[in-house]
């Protein structure tokens, strides 16, 4: 029977992983593609846009869309400043709402978690809808007009608990846990010198999620801020309004013939605008790929 076994073919391994390197390589390339486009068509001038459309290969390069957004000057540092504000504080606070909250979901002690999971999942299938929120925010918690009205509205998120549970119920045997409290540990120190340390790799999970969420936010903007406090827009919001004045001078200037007029490259400007959204993340990505590999695969073993 031994003669019909073949050994295993390290040649066919290598030739296999080749393959599937080539495959993936390909495939990374077609989705950084998109992004490229992006990035030289911001770079582009508008009448090469104009003449050969979105093209990797522009007749003219130009800067034009870049000076128009910085020319801004301020405004637009003080809204970046702003996004990075909430984006950090949001983060943090969140953190510390929701895992402790995801640590006492996994023990199997705690006597209210079943019912605490069916009331946290409550929000993720029915929504007090848009004008209750706006109530509660405003008129009960009077957030209007703060940096509160663009955090609180988002600090927890059933999900994410569920995520930082689950992993907590996989990396944290409850032997471990006994360990702890026989060595003398309280409920902090455990989890400041035990759960912290082993869980890492979900917290960074969690907090990549939580900061693309509020950096990507804008609408809370517009709902809670009024015009009048424009000190406190974040660099979305003021990108959104960018765009509107610029749509607004384009459609405008068809009617003034005759007139001079300066119109700005609408196209080059979205380009530019997503630019600036997507650098900050595009930049920070790599530092968090592998914890977030790492907390996504793991925290999905168990429901």
């Amino acid at each position: 029977m031994g003669d019909f076994v073949r050994p295993a073919d390290s040649s066919y391994s290598k030739r296999t992983n080749r393959i599937v390197t080539a495959v993936f390589s390909v495939l990374s390339v077609l989705f950084f593609l998109p992004v490229l486009l992006v990035i030289i068509v911001s770079v582009s001038s508008q009448d090469s846009v104009t003449a050969v459309g979105y093209s990797y290969f522009p007749r003219e390069f130009s800067l034009e869309a870049y000076r128009y957004l910085f020319n801004s000057g301020m405004y637009l540092a003080r809204s970046f400043v702003n996004s990075v504000i909430i984006t950090i504080a949001g983060t943090a606070l969140g953190l510390i709402l929701m895992y402790p909250m995801a640590y006492a979901l996994s023990r199997r002690e705690y006597r209210m978690r079943g019912f605490l999971i069916v009331f946290i999942m409550i929000p993720m299938l029915f929504s007090g809808g848009l004008v209750a929120s706006y109530m509660v925010n405003t008129q009960l918690l009077h957030l209007k007009n703060t940096y509160f009205a663009l955090i609180f509205p988002g600090l927890c998120s059933t999900w994410y608990i569920l995520i930082m549970r689950n992993y907590f119920m996989d990396a944290l045997p409850d032997s471990l846990i006994e360990a702890a409290k026989l060595d003398g540990g309280n409920n902090f120190q455990i989890i400041t010198k035990v759960v912290i340390p082993l869980t890492k790799p979900v917290i960074m999970t969690v907090a990549v999620f939580q900061m693309f969420s509020y950096w990507n936010s804008w609408y809370p903007s517009l709902l809670y801020i009024d015009s009048n406090h424009t000190e406190l827009y974040p660099l979305q919001y003021v990108l959104v309004n960018m765009e509107r004045s610029i749509e607004t001078v384009t459609r405008d200037a068809q009617y003034l013939t005759g007139m001079q007029s300066y119109t700005p490259p609408a196209v080059t400007i979205r380009m530019a605008m997503v630019v600036l959204v997507i650098l900050p993340i595009m930049i920070l990505f790599p530092f968090f790929q592998r914890f977030l590999k790492t907390g996504m695969s793991v925290g999905a073993v168990k429901g």
